[in-house]
Order: C-alpha cells, then sequence, then structure tokens
C-alpha cells in the first residue's frame, strides 16, 4: 500500500486535518478490512490490539485532540492594547549604538575570519575574547 493511500485511509472525507481519535477508528477499519481482504493474518490483528492496549488505547488521540482544542483557544484571544503596542519595534533613532570597544573586536573578528575562512567563528570569538580579557587583566 504506497502511503498516499495509508493517508487517505487514516484521513477520510470530513475528518479535521490533525490526527485525532478519528485516526485510530479509521486505521482500526482499515486493520479489519485488510484482514477480510487476505492481506494480514490473525497474528497481525492481534498484534495491533495488543500494542494499542499497552499504549493505553485511545487516550494519546483524545489527548491530542485537547490540546489542539486548547491551541486553538489561545490563538483566539487577542493582546491587550497596551502590550500590543509594546510590541511594536522600536524607531532606528531609539536603537542602541554598539560601543566603539564592540566596533573593534567585531573588526578583529572579521579580520580573522578572513585569514582563516574554515576555522569555526565560535573558536575565532573566543580566542579574541580571551586575549582581550587577559590584555585588561
Amino acid at each position: 500500500m504506497t502511503t498516499q493511500a495509508k493517508e487517505q485511509d487514516s484521513h477520510r472525507p470530513g475528518d479535521p486535518p490533525y490526527e485525532g481519535v478519528h485516526t485510530f477508528h479509521n486505521a482500526r477499519r482499515r486493520l479489519h478490512r485488510r484482514r477480510r481482504d487476505g492481506e494480514i493474518g490473525w497474528f497481525k490483528v492481534s498484534m495491533w490490539y495488543a500494542w494499542h492496549i499497552l499504549d493505553l488505547w485511545t487516550i494519546p488521540f483524545h489527548l491530542a485532540e485537547w490540546e489542539i482544542r486548547a491551541i486553538q483557544k489561545a490563538e483566539r484571544k487577542t493582546l491587550p492594547a497596551s502590550l500590543e503596542e509594546w510590541s511594536q519595534p522600536l524607531p532606528r533613532e531609539q536603537w542602541a549604538q554598539p560601543s566603539a570597544e564592540l566596533e573593534r573586536l567585531s573588526a578583529e573578528v572579521r579580520r580573522r575570519q578572513q585569514e582563516q575562512p574554515t576555522r569555526p567563528i565560535t573558536a575565532i570569538f573566543a580566542e579574541v575574547y580571551a586575549e582581550e580579557t587577559t590584555l585588561s587583566a
């Protein structure tokens, strides 16, 4: 059975687009159809039921549906106007400007990276920072 056919079996027309209890029932219908058609034997059917008993039957599917409902409910809430205003980006004039020290260290890191382009940038940063702290100490 192709992946697309399996997908069609797990999501029937009218089903929600997410996995939930309907997915379990569709899988069980597919299992019994495959057994009826002789595609699989009783051993596979019994193992399917044993697995789902160990997997707490439909509880994981109910939990998935509950989580999806909670997420959808949370998405419907709107932010208060004060928080919305606070969340807007600052105008460019209010941005913090890098210090002269940061500009100098960044230039040094860029210079060393051009000298050794295959060297990890984190190692270059660590080296420049270590040299800076030993010089200032």
